[in-house]
């Protein structure tokens, strides 16, 4: 019987089966000389595993039409291999154009802030130490002083996360009594976490008053009693209520005579679009302002309190605070992020604000760079540099947009394409939209140009 003739989507469909039964099975893989070898370092079982990734990963490609040929044993066991050494938080090459990205780390430390963090982690330090008297201090006092220097504060306390800082100061506050919020202001954070739920945590009871769009003052003022404990404001970071909407700023609350708690949320210092700053909070009388150290601060992952030294003073003395304690790490990136900003020099050393603050045209100008530099490494892809749009990100101005520029690669299937750059060392993460995968220049940091060539000339090889 004379052989099917195939065309078109049937020859690529007869392709692809080729592909499949090729490919060597997990107990062929295992019972190779190669996979002896490996699993006296890593152990029969996890080997297996990672060879079983390893191997739905490669019919994923062949089914999506990226499969590259034959694959040997000796190639999945080197793969495997790679992939349990790589286990773990890995550096990536952020090309998604969102500075704050939350599921990347969110804000890259400056220089010092890293070099201090690299000291405190290899030596060792005065954590809980106090140098001049001898004896015995404490973690809580490092940060304390920049921070009320910068702020306006009496006082301030560092711990792991906002969340945290917020869940401590409603703790210290109002256990066992009322806090009034706004409906406008119920907001879920990342997560999934929401600030009913925190209010819970912390044994205080919720208040709620007017309504999603419009709270008055007089709606905080009706509801004030002999149960009010204090008076929760939260900023709306990671959404935006437009239109027929009213709300009430914390001067106005500070006047109702009771503790206003205010989460900021981005911790801005330095004025940035219409982000509320952490010091006018202070000025306008929240007796509690909290915010993050890893958002538009610029910092490492931190939740920061500042506000009234009675109010600090109750919640570092507090026994949630020793569960939310942050480490010598973070204190010590924390404190040069600080100094950067108390020298005037935040804007230009601190990675989040300098990549948010670039100039369009800078940055089309390293787009065209890269461009280039593609084109040349990989003359047979279709490369050009395209307007885009970069975010803030991290729940920070989430309807502001900076104009950006991104290389843009075109390819018959550009999610298969950015699913093999997510595997090369380092990934680069980058977006497709339009049929084709962008690379916005606005995220990726000098420097890292040439791994993301190479990366792009592995992801396409055989394609």
């Amino acid at each position: 019987m004379p052989r099917p003739l195939y065309t078109g989507e049937g020859m690529r469909d007869s392709l692809k089966k080729e592909r499949l039964r090729a490919l060597p099975s997990v107990d062929a893989v295992m019972r190779s000389p190669e996979a002896g070898r490996a699993a006296g370092r890593y152990g029969r079982a996890v080997l297996t595993g990672a060879v079983r990734r390893v191997l739905e990963a490669r019919r994923r490609d062949i089914l999506e039409g990226a499969g590259e040929g034959k694959v040997s044993v000796e190639d999945v066991v080197g793969e495997a291999e790679r992939d349990l050494a790589r286990r773990g938080l890995r550096r990536v090459i952020n090309a998604t154009g969102v500075v704050l990205h939350t599921n990347l780390g969110r804000s890259v430390l400056s220089r010092r802030a890293a070099e201090a963090a690299y000291v405190a982690a290899t030596g060792y330090s005065n954590l809980e130490y106090d140098l001049g008297r001898g004896k015995r201090g404490s973690r809580y006092d490092h940060a304390v002083s920049l921070l009320t220097d910068l702020t306006g504060a009496e006082d301030a306390l560092v711990v792991n996360n906002c969340a945290g800082a917020a869940l401590l100061a409603l703790t210290a506050v109002a256990r066992g009594g009322e806090v009034i919020v706004s409906r406008g202001q119920l907001v879920e954070i990342g997560g999934g976490f929401r600030i009913p739920e925190v209010l819970a945590l912390s044994g205080a009871k919720l208040r709620e008053v007017g309504t999603t769009n419009r709270t008055r003052l007089s709606d905080y003022e009706a509801a004030l009693g002999e149960e009010t404990r204090a008076i929760l404001w939260v900023h709306q970071s990671n959404f935006e209520t437009v239109g027929f909407t009213e709300s009430v700023w914390i001067d106005e609350l500070a006047s109702l005579g009771f503790p206003v708690i205010a989460d900021v949320g981005s911790g801005a210092l330095l004025p940035i679009a219409d982000e509320p700053l952490v010091q006018r909070a202070v000025r306008d009388g929240a007796a509690i302002v909290t915010f993050s150290g890893d958002k538009l601060l610029g910092g490492p992952q931190a939740g920061i309190a500042v506000g009234s030294s009675q109010i600090v003073s109750s919640m570092r003395s507090h026994p949630l605070t020793r569960a939310l304690r942050a480490d010598k790490m973070c204190l010590a990136a924390l404190s040069e992020t600080l100094r950067a900003y108390l020298e005037g020099s935040a804007r230009d050393e601190l990675p989040a604000l300098r990549m948010l603050a670039a100039a369009p045209g800078e940055v089309e100008e390293r787009a065209r760079a890269l461009a280039s530099r593609i084109e040349k490494k990989l003359p047979e892809v279709r490369v050009g540099v395209v307007p885009s749009v970069a975010r803030s990100g991290g729940g920070t101005l989430p309807t502001h947009e900076v104009p950006s520029f991104a290389v843009r690669i075109e390819a018959h299937d550009p999610e298969g394409l950015a699913g093999r750059l997510r595997r090369f060392e380092p990934p680069v993460i980058g977006r497709v939209q339009d049929d084709a995968l962008l690379l916005d220049l606005r995220t990726i940091l000098p420097g890292e140009e040439e791994e993301v060539c190479s990366a792009l000339a592995e992801a396409c090889r055989g394609v």
